[in-house]
């Protein structure tokens, strides 16, 4: 099948033939039609599996009929970044096309959003919390809206953004073509599409399991010496590009200031940062600037780079599908890649349940010569410089005295998930993945254009 059968506008096929999309992936062969014919469609699919285009082509098609210059079609999702990504999709497919689009997310001013808003688009990529501002504030409407899609349902989920989605499908209009998009299916998700969705196609592909090119170790060790542990496998490790994942953004912050101490090209990726930190560090990656980017889930969504050699999980993650998302970005366009985990004795419940999933044991790993039984120092040792051995991994065959228990995996601190995809100070506040305004700040913006102490 090639795209061709799709039929679509010779201006959206010349933006398909500049990118080289010859044949579509699976998620886009079983979408495509589904979206062209109007219809609304449940897409359960993982980042990376050509999605992104499986919506956008359909919005593009439908598009060029119709009057221009007004949001028809409205992309939701949680990220900064994935707004950006959409964004950069949306170009390259419609370049020929003449549709216009906008990206709202907090962490920058309103002004330049709304003068886009306000010479026309048709096409709007949406954070949930920046949308809902500029509704209240009257920049926006959503009167004209054909096309709605929620893209990573379950991510947006994870950072409670649930009241606000719901908000937003409250404010659009009832008939509208409606499409859902998630690597994964929780409860809470699958009730979501009851209530946005009518008569939907569901199209799943694929299973969780990460792909074939990726190689998977674990490595057991005290919480205590997890940093000098990975300072180690860095030193003996022939590593390209490498994606370190950290619980929380505090913890993030912390490690990437560590790794540049001890003589690595790192920065993190989290949270506490402005808009023009992250895309710096974003790009600082991709070019090979820095070598190491430490980050947190939330805010790795909508990373994109394909040389990465090395995924290494600093901290667990906390269901067995996000292990999966983790490591699916290395091992990508036929290469093959590593992944890392420091495992310590509360993560043995989750360690099963990846394996589970996976349907493969996951190879313990030792590093001989490291001293696994050095005391815990009086002070954090996450900020220590790591001692120097010289030695490479080899296997390890676990051991009933290693001391693993089935305590599960201590989960991420809720309000600290909600905030992590923005710094804390800017102004205007926004209530987006960006921050989460109350109604306290939204009466201080009105009255004193300033917000409390």
């Amino acid at each position: 099948m090639s795209f061709d059968s799709f039929h679509f506008h010779p201006q959206i096929a010349a933006g398909i033939r500049d990118l080289k999309y010859h044949t579509p992936t699976p998620i886009q062969e079983q979408v495509i039609p589904h979206a062209l014919s109007g219809r609304d469609v449940i897409g359960i699919a993982q980042t990376g599996t050509g999605k992104t285009a499986a919506f956008v082509l359909p919005i593009l098609q439908r598009l060029m009929s119709g009057p221009r210059g007004r949001v028809r079609a409205m992309i939701v999702t949680p990220t900064r970044e994935l707004a950006e990504q959409i964004q950069g999709v949306i170009e390259a497919l419609g370049k020929y096309t003449g549709l216009r689009s906008v990206t709202l997310y907090g962490g920058v001013g309103y002004q330049g959003q709304i003068q886009r808003l306000r010479r026309g688009v048709e096409i709007a990529v949406v954070c949930p919390g920046r949308l809902l501002d500029h509704l209240e504030r009257g920049t926006l409407t959503l009167e004209h809206l054909d096309m709605l899609i929620l893209d990573e349902a379950d991510q947006m989920f994870d950072m409670g953004f649930l009241p606000d989605v719901r908000r937003i499908l409250r404010l659009a209009p009832a008939q509208r073509q409606t499409m859902l998009f998630s690597a994964t299916m929780p409860d809470a998700i699958r009730s979501l599409a009851r209530e946005a969705l009518r008569d939907p196609q569901t199209i799943q592909i694929g299973r969780s399991a990460p792909v074939s090119t990726v190689t998977h170790a674990i490595y057991p060790v005290a919480e205590h010496l997890k940093t000098a542990l990975l300072i180690e496998l860095l030193r003996h490790t022939d590593t390209g590009s490498v994606l370190i994942f950290t619980r929380t953004k505090h913890r993030a912050q912390h490690l990437s200031d560590t790794l540049v101490r001890m003589g690595y090209r790192a920065t993190s990726l989290q949270g506490n940062l402005s808009q023009n930190r992250r895309q710096a560090a974003l790009d600082g990656f991709r070019s090979g600037r820095y070598q190491i980017l430490v980050a947190t889930d939330i805010a790795a969504r909508g990373i994109d780079v394909a040389h990465i050699s090395h995924v290494i999980n600093y901290d667990m993650p906390q269901t067995a599908e996000a292990y999966t998302h983790r490591i699916g970005r290395t091992g990508r366009a036929a290469r093959t890649g590593d992944a890392f985990t420091l495992v310590t004795r509360s993560d043995t419940a989750m360690v099963r349940a990846i394996e589970r999933l996976i349907g493969e044991p996951l190879k313990r790993e030792t590093v001989p010569g490291f001293d696994y039984h050095a005391a815990a120092p009086a002070h954090d040792v996450r900020s220590d410089h790591a001692p120097r051995h010289h030695a490479t991994p080899r296997h390890y065959e676990p051991h009933p005295q290693d001391g693993w228990d089935n305590r599960a995996p201590r989960r991420h601190d809720a309000r600290e998930r909600r905030s992590e995809a923005a710094p804390r100070r800017h102004k205007p506040h926004s209530r987006d993945a960006s921050a989460r305004s109350t109604r306290a700040d939204r009466y201080d913006r009105t009255v004193s254009g300033r917000r409390r102490p």
